[in-house]
Formats: structure tokens, C-alpha cells, sequence
């Protein structure tokens, strides 16, 4: 697994590649929706919904400072549309996802990584705020906040959950899971409702390894699971590919139908291509969301 900064150096540089002009133009489109320019807003209508610690790059017309003066810290007062209108993102950070099927390509869980915090990136470097699902982070539009979860994610947990834990989150935020899915469906199902609700919007996007999708192996091939799901011996692979194949594929339909229930869009990603490809269509995806 590479480092955090090394992680948060080629996050940056994939993001830094997209065609500046195209994701400035979706932007600025999908804002037009609300009438403003970003995506938060002022003006009535809005309610309090917490304090968060002031941070580097906040203006200072947001200071709360009947709350500052209580203590000696510096407070921000949040209110409901600016946490509603914020990114959530979680990937999945379990054994699974450390695997290829040959050195030549990136790990899932090193793909994952590089694409999560790619997004945050455009993301944080358009104004918005991003928090990760499960790290009990405020949702921060500070640069701060990348090197943070740069961290996190070049952390791998050995416990880490194969799907994201159940999250109470504001109206009309948005959702981005990252991971390879392969959990029985009603699992997936199960752990996706329970994120979604309460006018969430959300992208599911499914990373796999090309092997994973064609089962390119012949001959005695010993399959072992990752997370202690013990060992098949098949003395000729070859004669299960047909099957195998139907199996994942209706995976997959599986995985689709998930997402479109509840509204949200689905997409799949192999690890032999190229990353900013995922990247830009997520990205625009994010952007032609409509806001409410």
C-alpha cells in the first residue's frame, strides 16, 4: 500500500488532469438550478444544525462569536443546508479489496483510494464540503481536510467492515460508496437502505479486477478467500468460467438494481482502466444532480 502522502500526491495529480473548462462548465450548470453560485447558501429559510471548531480557510463572517467567546476556542456556526449540501464518501477498506490478478495493476483497494480522494479534491477545490462516512469528521471544504482522510485511507484497518455502517445523515446530501460489492446482495441492499432515505442522493461505484469479471485462469487453480472464507481446489477452471461468468453478471445486474431502488446511480470500474475515466464520470454525475 503506498504512503498518505503519496496517496494525496496522485489524488491530486489525477484530479488535476480532467479538462479544467468541462468541470468548471457542469459546475456552473448544476448551480444554475438553485439560483446561486456554489453550493451553499444564506438567507431565510435556513435552521441551526451544529458548531464544528473553526478551521484554515473558513471566512470569518461565520464565526459564532457568542459561542467563541464561552470557550477559548474559535466556533463556526453551521446551518442545516450548508451540512444538507455537503459530500459523504466511505470505501471499502477490507481484505477483499487487497488483491490483483497480476503486479501490472493496482490493487482494488489502491484504486479505490487514488478515486475517493481524487474527488474530494475536485470537489474541495470547487468550494464543497466532503466528510467520510464512519470517521466522525465534520464536512469541511478546507484543504486541511484532504490530507486528513489521506491518511485514513492509506490506513488499512484489518477489521475494516466489507460494507459502509448505517448513517443518519442531513436532507439532501449527497452519497458516494466505493467498493467492490462482492457481499451476498441482500447484504448490499440491506447496507445501502440504510445509508439512503430522507431525499439522499447517491452513486454507487463497483471496482473490480478484470480477472474477477472474466475468470481468465485454466487449468488446477486453488482459489482462497481473503477474509477467512477458506480455500476451493478446481482441477480445471476453465470448466466453471461459463458459469462463473453468469453468476457475476447477474451480480452485477444485481448491484444495479440496488441503487436504481433507491433512486441512486450505479457504476463499475475495472482496475485495467484508466482511472481518470471513473473519475470524470462520477465527477459530472455528482454535478448533474439536481438540488433541492
Amino acid at each position: 500500500m503506498i504512503n498518505a502522502l503519496a496517496l494525496e500526491q496522485r489524488a491530486e495529480s489525477l484530479a488535476s488532469r480532467l479538462p479544467p473548462l468541462l468541470v468548471a462548465a457542469e459546475r456552473v450548470a448544476a448551480t444554475v438550478i438553485q439560483g446561486v453560485h456554489g453550493r451553499r447558501r444564506v438567507g431565510q429559510g435556513e435552521t441551526f444544525w451544529q458548531f464544528r471548531r473553526y478551521e484554515p480557510g473558513d471566512a470569518v463572517d461565520v464565526i459564532d462569536w457568542r459561542q467563541t467567546a464561552k470557550t477559548d476556542r474559535v466556533f463556526v456556526r453551521e446551518t442545516e443546508w450548508e451540512a444538507a449540501q455537503s459530500v459523504w464518501l466511505w470505501r471499502d477498506g477490507s481484505a477483499s479489496m487487497r488483491w490483483r490478478s497480476t503486479p501490472k495493476l493496482s490493487e482494488k483497494a489502491e484504486r479505490a483510494n487514488l478515486l475517493t480522494l481524487a474527488l474530494m479534491a475536485l470537489l474541495v477545490h470547487a468550494g464543497e464540503r466532503v466528510a467520510m462516512i464512519g470517521e466522525g469528521v465534520l464536512p469541511s471544504a478546507s484543504r486541511i481536510v484532504l490530507s486528513r482522510f489521506a491518511q485514513v485511507l492509506s490506513s488499512p484497518r484489518t477489521d475494516a467492515p466489507s460494507l459502509p455502517p448505517a448513517a443518519a445523515l442531513p436532507r439532501h446530501a449527497q452519497v458516494v460508496l466505493v467498493g467492490d460489492f462482492l457481499s451476498p446482495l441482500p447484504e448490499v441492499d440491506a447496507a445501502v437502505r440504510a445509508v439512503a432515505g430522507r431525499d439522499i442522493s447517491g452513486f454507487l461505484l463497483h471496482v473490480l479486477d478484470p480477472a474477477e469479471e472474466t475468470l481468465p485462469f485454466t487449468g488446477r487453480t486453488r482459489f482462497e478467500g481473503l477474509e477467512r472464507e477458506g480455500e476451493t481446489l478446481i482441477p480445471r477452471v476453465e470448466t466453471v468460467r461459463d458459469d462463473y461468468r453468469t453468476l457475476i453478471t447477474d451480480h452485477i445486474g444485481g448491484l444495479g438494481d440496488i441503487a436504481r431502488a433507491v433512486g441512486w446511480t450505479f457504476m463499475t470500474h475495472r482496475t485495467d482502466h484508466p482511472p481518470e475515466t471513473a473519475l470524470l464520470a462520477l465527477y459530472l454525475a455528482l454535478s448533474r444532480e439536481p438540488r433541492f
